[in-house]
C-alpha cells in the first residue's frame, strides 16, 4: 500500500482502492456538520468512506494522541467496531488482535490479519505478524478494513490494519514527555521540514520505560523512524527507515485461583532466582530488535491513454528475538524431542509490490503483483545450566533445536469498478497466490524435522453499491478468504514422528456483508451499520501439547456472524459523541477432540459442536462524549465487553466488564511555539478485570489482568523554525 497526502477535493463518485479508507474528520468549532475526509491509500484512488462498499474506519492523529502515550494500538483502536485489540500489560508478548473473530486463536503474535506500516507489510508470508515497531506518535492515521474485501490482501481472512505516517507540512521541532502510573515514562524528540527541490524530511526518536504493576513486567523500548519524501511533477517517492530495540520481562498469565486471589501477583516460575539452586524460577523475558527500510515510488502518466499511474514498493528488514520461557527442567530432560526453554531466531524478510492504475469514463481498474519472502535461523536452547545446588535457571544453555525456515509467497491481483445505471456501481476483484514453506533441520540427534509444503489460493470478491439518496448508501459484498498455517503451527507432527505436519490444511472462509451508510449534514450525524456472516472450513486449532511442542489440526467448520454499528454526532459546535457496538456469534459447527492441558500427547477431550471459539467476544462497545470549547477539551470514555471463553472447551471465561476513563487536554501558546498538555485517568472505578486471555494455555494460566486505576500526564512542545 502506498501512502500519500490527505487532501480535500470534490469526492470522486467511485474508486478502486484495494482498500480506500476514510472517516469523519473532527468538526471545526464553527460548524455543526462533519466534514468527510478524502484519503488516498492502497491503490491511490480517492474515495470517501461513505462511498466504499465495505466496512472501513480511520482513527486520526488527534484520536491517537488523546488515547494515551501512543505506545500500543490497544489505546485507540478499541473505538473501531468489530475489532478486538486488548491491552495485555505485557510487553514481552505482541498484542492480541482479531477482527470479527478471525485471529482470536493466536496466543502469541498476530494471525489472521494483514498489517502494514507505511506500505511495508508487518505480517510475514505465512500470515503471522507483529506491531511492536509501529510509530503511533508519527502517524497521520490508522486505517482499518474489515470484511470480504480484506481477502484481496492475500493470506489472512480477518481484516487489514494500516498505519500511515504523516508527511511534513512545515519546518517544526517537537519534544514530548510522558509520565504515568506503574513507573511509565517516555521521552520523544522529532523534527520535520519541507526541503528545497521538492524533498521533505521527518525524523523521530523515542525512549519508553515502564516498571509494570505486576512483578516481572518491566519493559524498555527505543524506537527510531526516518521518512524522506520527494514530490515532483510526475514522480512521488517516499523512503522509510525504522529500528526498534525492546527488552521486556514476561509476567506470564495467572490461573483462575491466582487471578481471583490477587490479580497484581506474578506466578513464581516467571521470577528470577534469588540464589543458584532455587527451583522453578526461570526469569521469563524477551529481547526484540528490528530494523527495516522501504521505498515507494509513484509515477503519474499524462499521455498514456487509460493508464493513469504506476506504483512500486520495495522493502527489506531483519528481526531478532530471544525469549526465555518457563518450561521446567524436568520436561526438557524427559524427552530428546523437547526443543528447549529458550527461543532464539534471526529473521530476514523482503518483498516488492508493483501495480498499474487504469481509468475510463465509467470504469476503473488496478492490477498488480507482489513477492514476499522471509528466511529465519531458528534455534532452541535449554534454559538452565548445571544441576542441584549449582543450577542456574533463566539462562541460555545447551542447544536443542537448530533449523533454517523459509516462507515465500507470489501473488497477482486485479480489482475494478464500473458505474451502472440507477445509481448503482459494481466492484469485483480477484487475487491468486502461492505460498511455499520449508524447513531444513540441522539438529539431527532427535530426528530430522525437515520438510516443505506448498499452498495456493484464489480469492474472488464482489460488491454492489446503491446510492439511494445523496446521503444514504446501501451495499452488499461477498468474498472468499484464506488463511494458511504459520511456520510454527506446521513445525511438528501430532503423531510424534519427525517432519512437517503435512496433513495440516489452510482454512478457507466464505464471507458476506450487508451495509448501510447514512449522513445527515444538517444534524451532523454519520451512521454506519454492517451485518456480516463468515463460514469457515478446515478451521485450524490445537491438537496436542506435550514436551514443549504444540501441534495443530483442522477442526472442521465454524461460523461467525454478527452486526456492527458506528454512530458519530456533532451535537453542537462544542459537543460531539461517538458510539460503537459489535455483536458476534462465533461457534464451532463440528465437534472435535483436543488436549485439555500440558503434557497431553493425544487429543482426548471432546469439544462439542456449538462451543464458542476461544478468545472471541460476543459483545463489545465504546462510547465517548467530548466537550471542546476552543483550545481546551474534556472527554469521558466508556469501554465494555462480554464474557470471553479462555479455551475451546469453554471450561472457563474471563468475565465481562465496563470501564470508564476521563481525559482533559489543553493547547496553549508558549514563547514562539505551542504546548499541548494531556491528562488521563483510566479505569476510574478501579475495577480488577482480565484485560486479555491467553487462549488454550496448556498450564491453565489463561488470565492477563488489567491495571487498576491509572494515570497519565503528557506534554508536547512544538516550535516552528
Amino acid at each position: 500500500m502506498t501512502p500519500h497526502r490527505t487532501r480535500h477535493r470534490r469526492p470522486a463518485r467511485s474508486g478502486i482502492a484495494a482498500f480506500a479508507l476514510s472517516a469523519l474528520a473532527q468538526a471545526a468549532a464553527a460548524q455543526t456538520a462533519p466534514v468527510e475526509t478524502i484519503v488516498i491509500s492502497g491503490s491511490g484512488a480517492e474515495q470517501r468512506a461513505f462511498d466504499t462498499p465495505y466496512a472501513v474506519d480511520v482513527v486520526d492523529a488527534q484520536e491517537l494522541r488523546s488515547a494515551g502515550p501512543m505506545v500500543n494500538l490497544s489505546e485507540a483502536l478499541q473505538r473501531v467496531p468489530g475489532l478486538v485489540v486488548n491491552m495485555r500489560n505485557n510487553y514481552a508478548q505482541d498484542l492480541q488482535i482479531s477482527s470479527r473473530g478471525f485471529g482470536a486463536r493466536a496466543s502469541f503474535g498476530v494471525r489472521g490479519m494483514r498489517l502494514y506500516s507505511d506500505g511495508i507489510p508487518a505480517a510475514g508470508p505465512d500470515g503471522q505478524g507483529q506491531v511492536s515497531h509501529f510509530d503511533i506518535a508519527g502517524a497521520s492515521r490508522i486505517e482499518v478494513l474489515r470484511g470480504p474485501f480484506s481477502a484481496l490482501y492475500g493470506n489472512g481472512s480477518g481484516g487489514v490494519i494500516s498505519l500511515v505516517t504523516r508527511a511534513p507540512q512545515e519546518r517544526r521541532f517537537e519534544f514530548d514527555a510522558d509520565a504515568g502510573s506503574a513507573g511509565l515514562r517516555q521521552l520523544r524528540v522529532g523534527v520535520e521540514a519541507p526541503l528545497s527541490g521538492g524533498f521533505n524530511l521527518r525524523a523521530s526518536l523515542s525512549g519508553f520505560q515502564v516498571d509494570g504493576f505486576r512483578p516481572q513486567s518491566s519493559a524498555r523500548r527505543t524506537l527510531g523512524n526516518l521518512r524522506l519524501g520527494y514530490d515532483g511533477a510526475a514522480d512521488h517517492v517516499v523512503v522509510v527507515l525504522n529500528a526498534i530495540d525492546q527488552p521486556a520481562d514476561d509476567p506470564l498469565g495467572l490461573t483462575r485461583a491466582q487471578f481471583d486471589a490477587d490479580p497484581d501477583q506474578t506466578t513464581g516460575v516467571a521470577l528470577p532466582q534469588d540464589a543458584p539452586g532455587q527451583p522453578n524460577r526461570y526469569n521469563t523475558r524477551k529481547n526484540t530488535t528490528q530494523s527495516q527500510a522501504g521505498v515507494q515510488w509513484r509515477h503519474d502518466f499524462d499521455d498514456a491513454g487509460a493508464l493513469q499511474r504506476s506504483a512500486v514498493a520495495v522493502y527489506g528488514g531483519r528481526r531478532s528475538v530471544t525469549q526465555w520461557q518457563s518450561i521446567p527442567v524436568s520436561t526438557q530432560n524427559a524427552s530428546a524431542d523437547q526443543p528447549g526453554g529458550v527461543i532464539d531466531f534471526d529473521r530476514r524478510y523482503a518483498g516488492v509490490d508493483a501495480r498499474l492504475f487504469f481509468s475510463w469514463e465509467h470504469a476503473r481498474l488496478v492490477t498488480g503483483a507482489s513477492l514476499d519472502r522471509q528466511q529465519e535461523d531458528r534455534r532452541g536452547n535449554e534454559n538452565f545450566i548445571g544441576s542441584a545446588a549449582d543450577q542456574l535457571l533463566g539462562v541460555t544453555g545447551a542447544l536443542r533445536r537448530d533449523e533454517d525456515n523459509l516462507a515465500r509467497s507470489r501473488d497477482v491481483y486485479a480489482q475494478g469498478e464500473i458505474d451502472l445505471p440507477a445509481n448503482l456501481s459494481l466492484s469485483a476483484g480477484l487475487r491468486h497466490g502461492t505460498l511455499k514453506v520449508a524447513s531444513n533441520d540441522h539438529f539431527l540427534s532427535n530426528g530430522d524435522d525437515s520438510g516443505a509444503l506448498d499452498y495456493s489460493y484464489t480469492n474472488p470478491v464482489a460488491a454492489l453499491r446503491w446510492q439511494a439518496t445523496n446521503d444514504w448508501n446501501l451495499y452488499l459484498s461477498s468474498g472468499r478468504g484464506y488463511e494458511s498455517p504459520t511456520l510454527n503451527e506446521m513445525a511438528y507432527r501430532p503423531d510424534g514422528q519427525s517432519g512437517f505436519n503435512t496433513g495440516l490444511r489452510a482454512q478457507r472462509s466464505h464471507q458476506w456483508e450487508l451495509g448501510s451508510k447514512w449522513r445527515d449534514r444538517a444534524l451532523g450525524v454519520a451512521l454506519d451499520v454492517a451485518l456480516f456472516r463468515a463460514d469457515t472450513e478446515d478451521e485450524i486449532g490445537v491438537q496436542t501439547n506435550t514436551g514443549g511442542r504444540s501441534t495443530y489440526q483442522n477442526v472442521g467448520r465454524t461460523s461467525r456472524h454478527g452486526a456492527e454499528i458506528d454512530l458519530r454526532w456533532q451535537i453542537t459546535p462544542h459537543w460531539r459523541t461517538q458510539v460503537t457496538a459489535s455483536v458476534l456469534d462465533a461457534t464451532y459447527r463440528d465437534g472435535f477432540f483436543t488436549c485439555a492441558g500440558a503434557g497431553c500427547a493425544a487429543a482426548n477431550v471432546l469439544v462439542p459442536a456449538g462451543n464458542r471459539i476461544a478468545g472471541t467476544l460476543p459483545r463489545s462497545g465504546f462510547a465517548e462524549l467530548v466537550w471542546s470549547p476552543g483550545a481546551t477539551e474534556f472527554g469521558i470514555e466508556a469501554h465494555g465487553q462480554g464474557r470471553q471463553p479462555v479455551n475451546d472447551l469453554n471450561s472457563d471465561f474471563a468475565g465481562g466488564y465496563g470501564l470508564l476513563a476521563l481525559r482533559a487536554s489543553w493547547r496553549v501558546p508558549l514563547g514562539g511555539g505551542r504546548l499541548e498538555l494531556l491528562g488521563r485517568v483510566d479505569n476510574v472505578a478501579d475495577r480488577r478485570v482480565a484485560g486479555s486471555v491467553i487462549v488454550n494455555e496448556g498450564n491453565q494460566r489463561f488470565f492477563e489482568p488489567n491495571a487498576g486505576r491509572n494515570f497519565l500526564l503528557s506534554a508536547r512542545f512544538s516550535q516552528a523554525f
